[in-house]
């Protein structure tokens, strides 16, 4: 990739710059969530300067307000009353619970996994629904481009923890996700980052090479420790501890069988050997 006005001539790219201000060890979720409330509405009116809210936010600007945040404005705590100063320090651990509480009740779970066809990447006024999207995925698409199911419990309705099992999630053949797209699966530790593994592999998709079984049908293996050379295609390694994996089907086809009229389904992952 070239800047425009470079194509079709040499081109050397300008060195990277990096801001030593930036803390690049701690990961930007803990970093927000360790702001104190006035340096953290700080930085949204900040932000709400240089990306306006929509018109449609218009009641929502006039309630901030009334608290003291006002986009382009320091956040001004004097507006609050002594009561409410002490009780909006609590306000940021309870939000993060409202937000992930939010996250099991967005959708009903279908075998174990957890996600919805609605609203997704066209937020409107529906604050938590993008609070939650922010909250683990910064962004999102809108259904007809992507859904993203997601597992926190295996079929039986327990956590995952690959330290004590491993785990299959079968796919019976021709139940593939269907996409127009590609599909992928991916691994996640329970604060949902990646996980470093031995294969460097993070995630088995569409474009993955599978060792099939005789009858078509593909097991993919969730689990610590490599299934064996002959079934390491196949392997998507999780750390020996809690994780989460979450599925993402981009373009996915809106005719049956499909995810969106809920034709299809995705397969529940198993603790390998039950039933």
């Amino acid at each position: 990739m070239v800047p425009l006005s470079s194509y079709g001539k040499p081109y050397k790219p300008l060195p990277g710059e990096v801001d030593a201000n930036f803390d690049m060890t701690k990961a930007v979720r803990d970093q927000v969530d360790a702001l104190s409330v006035d340096d953290y509405f700080n930085y949204l009116a900040k932000l709400m300067k240089t990306n306006p809210p929509a018109a449609a936010d218009t009641l929502m600007v006039e309630k901030m307000k009334t608290i003291g945040l006002d986009p382009g404005k320091d956040f001004d705590p004097s507006k609050l009353g002594a009561f409410d100063r002490e009780a909006i320090k609590g306000a940021p651990k309870l939000a993060q619970v409202k937000i992930m509480e939010y996250f099991k009740k967005v959708a009903e779970p279908v075998n174990g996994w957890v996600y919805t066809t609605h609203n997704i990447g066209v937020y409107g006024t529906d604050y938590i629904q993008r609070a939650l999207v922010t909250a683990i995925g910064l962004g999102a698409n809108r259904p007809q481009d992507a859904i993203y199911p997601t597992s926190d419990k295996d079929a039986d309705g327990h956590d995952y923890d690959a330290a004590s099992n491993k785990y299959v999630m079968h796919l019976d053949k021709g139940q593939m996700p269907p996409v127009n797209g590609f599909w992928s699966l991916t691994m996640y530790d329970a604060t949902y980052f990646f996980v470093p593994n031995p294969i460097n592999r993070y995630t088995l998709s569409s474009r993955s090479k599978f060792v099939n079984k005789p009858d078509g049908s593909v097991d993919l293996y969730l689990q610590a420790d490599s299934p064996g050379k002959t079934k390491e295609a196949n392997w998507l390694p999780a750390p020996k501890a809690k994780f989460i994996p979450m599925l993402r089907l981009y373009w996915p086809k809106d005719t049956p069988p499909s995810i969106i009229d809920g034709t299809w389904k995705p397969q529940a992952v198993k603790v390998a050997g039950g039933s």
